[in-house]
């Protein structure tokens, strides 16, 4: 009787550990279909609608003065400076005096052309009365006519050089710049003072050939201070001149654009960043830039298909501007991309709206 009981009591605990097994193995299928669940990654969308967008072209440039807006000076014959009345920077008016050189010179030079015009004067009349006598051959008289003219030349040339020993400005400006120094000697080839007019500025920006290629008169330019589109709006010009060089030393093009009105006056020197609008296209297909995910030398974007999944998609990029980019092939209108949240997406994730206007079918702004 007593091996009976201690059958069935067997029986049990095998059953029960049998039951036991069978829990166990299906907690762990349970856990193995649970880690290979579909991740879910909360995410912006946007939906693709054709729209207008403007390619621009980035460049860097300086303020310059304007052609015929600039005066530069120098000493008539070489000379001493005797007098500085400006510096750099200072607005000066139109004929107001900025450098002195030292007058004994020019005064001695006056005074001997004009003696000697005086006795060219008095041998031409001489010579011109014995001439009329038959006192003195005719080449004699036309010598002295000669002697005369040059003489004319030489005292103008005097006068000439002793009105320019004082520099006066041209023009009403600002000195720009200033190499005076106050008893050197000035040279007539050497640049002793520079004014422009600050009412005229341009901006001179530099490209790449290939780029100058694609640049138009007449273009609109969207003007920054500093070296980025980030800097202060300082307002929209247009492309005056594109030359028709490449410069030497930096081997780029320099485009020459011009701005009527700005928010704040323009610095002579001060750097410039332009955005050139180089296309216009009526319908394009635009995303924000925080939905391109850089892949090696490509990028590429998340696609959401109707069951909110997300699958990655190489795409190619044509122009970008500081917010958005146009897509020119990989992307149709209609299709809705992520756009924050991209950079943390996985293929085949499930989009999770962040808010509930995510979810609602939007538009890319430019």
């Amino acid at each position: 009787m007593r091996r009976v009981e201690t059958m069935r009591l067997i029986t049990r605990f095998v059953v029960l550990g049998v039951a036991l097994a069978a829990a166990a193995c299906k907690k762990a299928a349970d856990a193995s279909s649970d880690s290979t669940a579909t991740p879910v990654v909360g995410a912006k969308t946007i939906v693709v609608t054709p729209q207008a967008f403007t390619e621009t072209l980035g460049a860097i440039g300086n303020v310059v003065p304007r052609a015929g807006h600039q005066a530069t000076l120098s000493a008539p014959v070489s000379a001493r400076v005797a007098q500085v009345f400006v510096t750099t920077g200072q607005a000066v008016q139109a004929g107001q005096p900025l450098i002195e050189l030292d007058q004994a010179p020019f005064r001695a030079a006056l005074q001997s052309a004009e003696a000697a015009l005086n006795a060219a004067e008095r041998a031409n009349e001489r010579q011109q009365r014995l001439a009329n006598e038959d006192i003195v051959p005719r080449k004699d008289a036309e010598q002295a006519a000669a002697d005369l003219a040059k003489a004319r030349a030489d005292a103008e040339a005097a006068r000439r050089s002793a009105a320019l020993s004082t520099l006066k400005s041209q023009i009403a400006g600002v000195v720009t710049r200033m190499s005076a120094t106050l008893g050197a000697q000035a040279d007539p080839g050497q640049s002793l003072v520079e004014i422009s007019d600050p009412a005229a500025l341009d901006v001179l920006m530099n490209v790449t050939p290939t780029d100058a290629a694609r640049v138009h008169t007449g273009a609109k330019v969207a003007l920054s201070a500093g070296q980025s589109a980030n800097g202060e709006a300082l307002g929209i010009g247009s492309v005056v001149d594109i030359s028709g060089t490449v410069d030497s030393t930096n081997r780029s093009v320099a485009v020459r654009v011009q701005a009527p009105t700005t928010r704040r006056p323009l610095r002579i020197g001060e750097t410039i960043f332009g955005a050139i609008a180089v296309a216009n296209h009526a319908a394009a297909i635009v995303v924000p830039l925080e939905a391109l995910v850089p892949d090696a030398d490509k990028f590429k974007v998340f696609v959401v298909d109707g069951k909110g999944i997300a699958h990655e998609r190489e795409v190619t990029v044509g122009g970008k501007t500081d917010a958005v980019a146009e897509i020119t092939d990989g992307l149709k209108a209609g299709e809705r991309v992520v756009t924050y949240g991209a950079y943390g997406m996985q293929d085949s994730a499930k989009v999770a709206p962040l808010t509930p206007a995510a979810a609602k079918p939007d538009t890319v702004k430019p």
